[in-house]
């Protein structure tokens, strides 16, 4: 990331260079202007010291931030420039006249649109959290988890949180779905254990009569930022397991357990992370299966979606359904009328909601939190029920 940054700031620079023909078409006044390119200075300025020239490790949150200020002033930008470029393609052919004003305010309305959407996203976008409901039907089900309520939370990402009452809000409407088991598909921090002081006693209100469930996600680990010694990374990843027991969920580590009910049970199945491409891949279906019943009904909690596609489908016993997360869809999209798209569908086949192949099931949930841009936009914060119901 760190490579990247000086070209997003040349490109960050040349759209401002262009953008700022529609501003002086519209005034000439000094101190407007001056605030314009003060913004940016200072702003970029701060994002290469702390991403690049400072030694010292930065606060993820405030790393987060400039980001994100970066991202409210460069993405209108870039989708406003269009309509100087058209403007500047019709004044070729017209001996370059002065621009025209209507023209530069279109374009500050067409900025407006994004900047203020952004805006939403970085404040009240963050913690809309919506609740998504799901029935699945199987010939298999154990007679009495029929109706049997499943919900399900992933990348809590709480180094990213600051907003305690946001926290809240979510934590009460995940209780309020008064679901039998709650599970949790990994990411509980951004990097350090240390990020969940604040937060286990809010969390530990969680409540399920069949318990609460978790299993690691790759930022659990502490692989994403450098550690004085190998022996501190492990006791950052042995505190992480802790406050999993601290907030009552029992952490499953390459094993299973068996949730009962009236007689009858079902296996929990979890994995540690397992991901495609560059990621870890410390998951072992193989072991973590390898005492449950081929003939039991199965639910596998797997953190990287990409482990189903390349692990789960062709694994000798049959998973009726995995549980992931790990995408966020990318905190940025649409889904409007059944029509749903993020950047992260050509990253991830399956980055959100539910898939179906060979008779098993896969749900990949939206995500609790947040990282790197503070916010969400149009791809909204996830509390996912399914209801379990026999055919």
């Amino acid at each position: 990331m760190k490579k990247r940054i000086p070209y997003i700031i040349v490109l960050w620079i040349m759209a401002d260079l262009y953008f700022f023909q529609a501003v002086t078409t519209l005034t000439g006044n000094i101190f407007i202007l001056g605030v314009y390119w003060l913004y940016d200075i200072l702003l970029s300025a701060g994002i290469l010291y702390s991403t690049i020239f400072r030694k010292s490790k930065q606060p993820t949150a405030l790393i987060s931030w400039l980001m994100a200020l970066m991202l409210l002033s460069l993405v209108p930008k870039l989708i406003a420039i269009p309509v100087l470029l058209i403007e500047d393609a019709v004044r070729v052919f017209s001996y370059f006249p002065p621009r025209a004003l209507w023209v530069s305010e279109l374009v500050l309305v067409v900025a407006a649109v994004p900047f203020f959407s952004l805006l939403y996203g970085m404040t009240g976008g963050r913690h809309r959290y919506k609740v998504h409901r799901e029935t699945l039907f199987f010939d298999d089900l154990p007679d009495t988890f029929d109706g049997f309520t499943i919900t399900q939370l992933s990348d809590i990402h709480s180094g990213s949180f600051s907003s305690e009452k946001g926290v809240e809000k979510g934590v009460r409407m995940v209780n309020a779905q008064n679901s039998d088991l709650i599970l949790f598909t990994g990411d509980l921090v951004n990097n350090k254990a240390s990020e969940m002081d604040r937060w286990i006693p809010l969390f530990s209100r969680l409540k399920a009569p069949y318990g609460k469930f978790s299993v690691l996600g790759n930022h659990d680990y502490g692989d994403y930022i450098r550690w004085k010694s190998k022996d501190q990374k492990y006791a950052n990843l042995n505190r992480i397991k802790k406050v999993h027991e601290e907030i009552g969920f029992q952490l499953l580590l390459n094993e299973a357990a068996t949730i009962k009910k009236d007689g009858k049970s079902i296996a929990l199945i979890g994995v540690e992370n397992w991901g495609k491409g560059r990621f870890h891949k410390y998951g072992d279906l193989k072991k973590a299966a390898r005492d449950v019943s081929s003939d039991a009904f199965k639910i596998l909690m797997s953190h990287d979606p990409s482990h189903w596609d390349a692990v789960t489908l062709d694994h000798h016993q049959h998973i009726h359904l995995t549980l992931a997360g790990h995408t966020h869809g990318m905190q940025f999209g649409v889904e409007l009328f059944g029509f749903r798209w993020s950047p992260v569908k050509y990253i991830y086949p399956q980055w959100a909601g539910l898939y179906q192949k060979e008779g098993k099931y896969l749900y990949v949930n939206r995500g609790f939190g947040f990282l790197g841009f503070r916010g969400r936009l149009g791809i909204w914060p996830e509390i996912t029920v399914i209801e379990l119901r026999r055919k």
